[in-house]
């Protein structure tokens, strides 16, 4: 005698529904083991993910007063699959999608970061010009324009600006806050100013900015 696992059609739907759902978290544990490995191409990968996506998010809105929570589900079906709880769960996007976005935000960044160094810069030069040459005056726009050089991860830890800025921010540290640059003080920090500043822009485009 055949054994039912359902009393009633909608007993059977749920059945049938955990059924799939399981199904559908195995084949996305195993579409990005395949991916890690280098087994499946990116495009194809992403495919097949963002329909195993699709599917699992139609399903789970169905399920949502029986099944309140996917990790206690693939707990109580020994489903040790982790890869597929973190993309179908927690990121809900193929990993090429985050990877790209991840790109993005990083080139975005980049771009603020690079933006602020130029404005550092040419404060720094103009506030020079407009004869602005107390150590109390000059140490906090130096001290502004070395912070965003060292945020940029594109510069060389070497880089002329770099080593520049650390070296009179040393120097100016040794002074008092009223004491003022010499004429020919300044002159040769607007010269390391303005050469950081050209070593800096030529430095971007080998840099894919």
């Amino acid at each position: 005698m055949e054994a039912k696992l359902w009393n009633d059609k909608r007993e059977r739907e749920m059945y049938e529904n955990f059924a799939e759902l399981y199904a559908i978290i195995k084949a996305t544990e195993k579409l990005e083991k395949a991916y890690v490995r280098d087994i499946v191409p990116s495009s194809e990968y992403e495919t097949e993910c963002q329909k195993l996506i699709a599917h699992f998010k139609t399903l789970v809105s169905s399920l949502k007063d029986t099944v309140p929570s996917i990790e206690r589900f693939a707990d109580t079906y020994k489903m040790d699959c982790p890869a597929a709880i973190n993309r179908l769960v927690t990121s809900g996007v193929p990993a090429t999608v985050e990877h790209r976005a991840a790109a993005a935000a990083s080139s975005t960044t980049s771009a603020s970061i690079v933006a602020e160094c130029v404005q550092n810069f040419i404060t720094a030069m103009d506030s020079l010009k407009l004869n602005m040459v107390a150590v109390d005056q000059v140490y906090p726009l130096l001290s502004d324009l070395s912070a965003s050089l060292n945020k940029l991860s594109i510069l060389p830890p070497d880089f002329e600006g770099k080593t520049k800025m650390k070296e009179w921010l040393l120097r100016l540290s040794k002074m008092g806050a009223s004491d003022e640059l010499t004429e020919q003080q300044a002159r040769q920090l607007h010269f390391d100013l303005e050469s950081s500043y050209n070593s800096f822009m030529a430095a971007l485009p080998s840099a894919g900015t």
